[in-house]
This record gives structure tokens, C-alpha cells and sequence, in this order.
């Protein structure tokens, strides 16, 4: 949803927020995990009902989350386990802060809102909250499924950013209307997957492109060989070609081995 040119901004903003901290000898990995244990923190406030710092955190958390990717990029440290462990612990952080909100919403069970049209509102919530987990980590499981048949995949209305931006504002929102918190899940639930989806097209749209183009490349080589084929019939019927296969090209002479003792050959070699 974000343009590149918002998100390359947003990145040299934290490179220059995280440069002092290169400095120090901090290790990308090591603010990885100091970032999941954040979002630990998160949930727990979340889950006791308090929205308003939790929202903060959330948005922390998710800043904060680009600063292991940014500390590569700054001390040149970046390796493929970093890049590994980074987004598998991106999928356990986003994951862990709903199991919060899900354990907020499992202890109100007369959870109710005006701005909520439909009664059981926690029974909303929590089915909800299960759509959005599902929605999240098929939206990070297409687009790396995708780059492991070698096809770049970051379409799609809500990455993790934009994910991590309407949880907060629901959070906070939800201070003075809880239904908030409950509308922003019917965002997160329906169009995280509406994402996956998107993905799931667009990669049956270039696989698609892609075997076409092989089928057309593969039934020209065939068209070619049978050109081959007829014109080496016609030819051999001529006397114009040789009668093996091939284009420009001529029966070698019979090959005789003449006898030497100069090593390394022994036997014989061939003129």
C-alpha cells in the first residue's frame, strides 16, 4: 500500500537513527531478538487491557523491527541466516501480539460497543483474531514461496507495515471506542487475505506467462528440427549433402594411428 518512495524514506530515516548504535558492536541478530522479546512485552500489556500503551508499543515494535535489517545495511553484516532469522521471528512477533489481544478478548465475555452492529462481539473477536493470524502468515508464506521458485512477489494492499499500522490505530482508538479495536481486526481479517490472495494470482499470472513462453520456445526448437529434417532429406536426395546429419559439416577421412615411443604417448597417436 505504502509507495517505494515512502518506504525508502522510512528506511534512511532508521539507517541514520541506527548508525550511532552500529558503532557499539551490536549485531543485527542480536536486535532481532530483542525485538521478538518486545513484542512479548507488547502482548502482555495488550492482554491486560491496556490499549493505549500497548498501541505504542505495537507501533515501537514495529519500528523497531527494521532496525536489525537497517544494522546490516549500515556495518555491511548482512548475511543469508540474519535475513532467515529476521523474518521468521517477524511472523512469531506478529503472531504473538494477537495471542495478546486474543487473551483480552477471551477474559471480556461481555464485551459489547455501539459502534459493534452484531451481538456475541466476543465471539467476533476471536474468530477475528484467528483470520488475522491466518491472513498475516500466508501473506509472508506466498511472497517467500514464491522467491524460492526464483519470482520477486511484493504486491498485495497489506504487508507487514501496513498490518502493524491499523493494529496500533485500533489500539489506541479503542481507548475511547472499543469497537475500534474490534474494526480494525475486520480490516486485518479480510484484507491480509484478500493480500494472499492477491499473490496467489499474481504468481499463477507470471508461472503462467513463464510455461507459455517455454511451450513456444520448445515447439519452435521442434519446427526447427523438422526444417532440419526435411532440408537434409532433400539435400541427401540431391548428392548436395553428405548422408549424415548435420549442417556444414563433412565425413572425416579414416583416421590411421602411427606408432611412436616419445612419452607421454604411447601406442599411438592420431593424424
Amino acid at each position: 500500500m505504502f509507495s517505494r518512495r515512502v518506504q525508502q524514506r522510512v528506511r534512511h530515516l532508521v539507517s541514520l537513527m541506527i548508525r550511532p548504535l552500529a558503532r557499539s558492536g551490536v549485531t543485527p541478530n542480536t536486535l532481532t531478538v530483542i525485538g521478538l522479546i518486545l513484542s512479548m512485552v507488547t502482548a502482555v500489556v495488550i492482554s491486560q487491557g491496556f490499549l493505549l500503551v500497548g498501541g505504542l508499543l505495537v507501533l515501537f515494535a514495529g519500528i523497531f523491527d527494521m532496525f536489525d535489517g537497517a544494522m546490516a545495511r549500515v556495518s555491511n553484516t548482512a548475511t543469508t541466516f540474519g535475513a532467515f532469522i529476521d523474518s521468521t521471528l517477524d511472523r512469531y512477533s506478529e503472531s504473538i501480539i494477537l495471542f495478546g489481544l486474543l487473551f483480552y478478548a477471551v477474559q471480556r465475555p461481555t464485551l459489547h460497543d455501539a459502534l459493534w452492529p452484531f451481538a456475541h462481539e466476543q465471539s467476533w473477536m476471536i474468530c477475528l483474531i484467528f483470520m488475522a493470524v491466518v491472513g498475516s502468515l500466508m501473506v509472508s508464506y506466498a511472497k517467500a514461496r514464491a522467491e524460492g521458485l526464483g519470482f520477486e512477489c511484493k504486491t498485495g494492499l497489506l504487508a507487514r507495515p501496513e498490518r502493524v499500522i491499523i493494529l496500533a490505530l485500533g489500539l489506541l482508538a479503542g481507548t475511547v471506542f472499543s469497537g475500534a479495536v474490534i474494526w480494525a481486526l475486520v480490516l486485518l481479517a479480510i484484507f491480509s487475505n484478500v493480500t494472499a490472495i492477491e499473490r496467489i494470482l499474481y504468481v499463477w499470472l507470471i508461472t503462467s506467462r513463464a510455461d507459455e513462453a517455454k511451450q513456444a520456445n520448445l515447439s519452435g526448437n521442434g519446427n526447427f528440427s523438422e526444417q532440419l529434417v526435411s532440408q537434409h532429406e532433400y539435400s541427401t536426395e540431391n548428392h548436395h549433402m553428405p548422408t549424415s546429419i548435420g549442417l556444414n559439416e563433412a565425413t572425416e577421412p579414416s583416421v590411421h594411428p602411427v606408432s611412436t615411443r616419445v612419452p607421454p604417448f604411447t601406442g599411438g597417436v592420431q593424424e
